[in-house]
């Protein structure tokens, strides 16, 4: 084998070192018009040009903004946005406070903070938070989105960003566009080149048979070849439903509890043969998030991971070499899905209701999902770009064809996290039956005791 003990051994000390992806973060404050340090520019090297006419677009005399953000302010993320808030500040002469508040501090506290009538003109969130949790706070985009401004060549908004994120957003909404998608996600199959190389995989599987072809060939060079941690067995679990009994039929089971559907026992046992044959690894008994991801597919001890797209961000700090792959899960069973069904989504922008300036706050979310700094947010964060001409980043080039091949979208983990219990019975379930204590069918029982 190829793999250098040195290097997996390098490897496992940043490991020690690196917790990726924070859950949660503080209620950091940063003003835009304050300058970064200069170790947080992003990686860009020209600045944007000067796109955007104030007067033409209508921005409001004297506005300014206060934008509550998701993102913790160390995150590569904050720091573009500080950046290019600072520059939308520049350009259009309309300052830009952000609250850095982490995930927790924005779930736990923008909701009371807009009915207390705080000023906040901008937040942001998972589409599906913001479309449901804060949708009465929610200004209609329809006129805005449909609009042509000086930033837009000629041409509506609508028309220059990612079609099917747009479709998603009018869907949440109710028919009406409240929110602007960014930073855009698809969860699917992430996988080492290097490895499947070694292993003298030349194409990547189209369907179960070949997945197990692979995941054999893996394992005869010493490869592991899948993982997971207690944070995406559910996912996991719905993926692999959906593949048996399609989309529809899956939300379905997850929504009314109907666990004791046979395709819940089909889908037990699809996982048990990839636990029998020595495909899915030991670890994942016991993995407890990032421990999958960090300890032993950054460590190439692992082949692949069920994940998104996020994942090359989260751990390139770990193993800045890795040689991303991407490949739909495959189709299993007749009559369920195949490869056009994946989990796709973005975080998202609202607009106040309340806001005294809503031409400023939708002037910079085009700032931010057009031209320059939505490439530099793809760039910097190694994520999906939501403009229709940006470049996706190396890492993602083949997510960007499974992305656009994606005709039956669905929402996070085929609906097998939206009930709590369902939830914690799938993990417990996974785990046990990896550790070897239940077999597929106990698996499903205790699942269709949900009933």
């Amino acid at each position: 084998m190829k793999k250098k003990v040195v290097r997996i051994f390098a490897l496992l000390m940043v490991a020690t070192m690196v917790f990726v992806l924070s859950a949660c973060g503080g209620g950091d404050t940063q003003t835009a018009d304050t300058p970064a340090a200069e170790t947080d520019e992003p990686a860009a090297e020209t600045p944007p040009p000067a796109e955007q006419d104030a007067e033409a677009d209508g921005i409001e005399a004297g506005a300014s903004l206060v934008y509550w953000s998701m993102w913790s302010e160390a995150e590569p993320q904050a720091i573009v946005l500080a950046a290019a808030a600072a520059a939308f500040t520049e350009e259009t002469g309309v300052p830009i406070t952000i609250n850095f508040n982490g995930r927790q501090g924005q779930r736990e506290g923008l909701a009371p903070a807009l009915a207390a009538g705080e000023t906040i003109d901008i937040f942001d969130e998972d589409i599906d938070r913001v479309t449901g949790q804060w949708t009465d706070h929610l200004l209609e985009l329809d006129d805005f989105v449909n609009g042509v401004f000086s930033d837009t060549n000629g041409q509506p908004y609508r028309s220059l960003v990612n079609d099917g994120l747009m479709n998603m957003a009018l869907e949440r909404g109710g028919g009406h566009y409240t929110v602007i998608p960014y930073q855009p996600f698809i969860f699917t199959t992430m996988y080492n080149k290097d490895l499947f190389e070694e292993a003298g995989v030349t194409s990547v599987p189209s369907n179960w048979d070949e997945f197990l072809e692979v995941s054999e060939q893996l394992v005869e060079i010493g490869i592991t070849p899948m993982t997971v941690d207690n944070a995406y067995i559910p996912a996991l679990f719905g993926y692999t439903l959906t593949r048996v009994v399609g989309v529809e039929r899956t939300l379905e089971i997850f929504a009314t509890t109907d666990l004791s559907d046979p395709g819940v026992l089909r889908t037990a046992e699809i996982l048990e043969e990839l636990v029998e044959r020595g495909f899915m690894s030991s670890r994942a008994a016991t993995n407890v998030f990032p421990e999958g991801q960090a300890s032993e597919f950054a460590m190439e001890t692992v082949a692949m991971y069920l994940n998104g797209t996020w994942l090359p961000n989260e751990l390139r700090e770990i193993n800045p070499d890795i040689n991303w792959g991407s490949f739909a899960w495959p189709a299993i069973d007749p009559g369920g899905a195949g490869t056009e069904a994946h989990n796709i989504g973005a975080q998202s922008f609202g607009i106040n209701r309340s806001t005294d300036y809503p031409n400023a706050a939708f002037a910079f979310l085009r700032w931010v999902t057009l031209g320059y700094w939505d490439q530099v947010l793809a760039d910097d964060t190694m994520g999906v770009p939501m403009a229709n001409d940006a470049i996706w980043p190396p890492a993602l080039a083949d997510a960007q064809a499974i992305f656009a091949g994606t005709t039956d979208p669905f929402p996070w983990a085929a609906g097998a996290e939206d009930d709590p219990n369902i939830t914690a019975a799938i993990i417990e379930g996974f785990q046990r039956m990896v550790a070897g204590t239940i077999g597929a069918q106990e698996f499903a029982d205790s699942l269709a005791a949900l009933n």
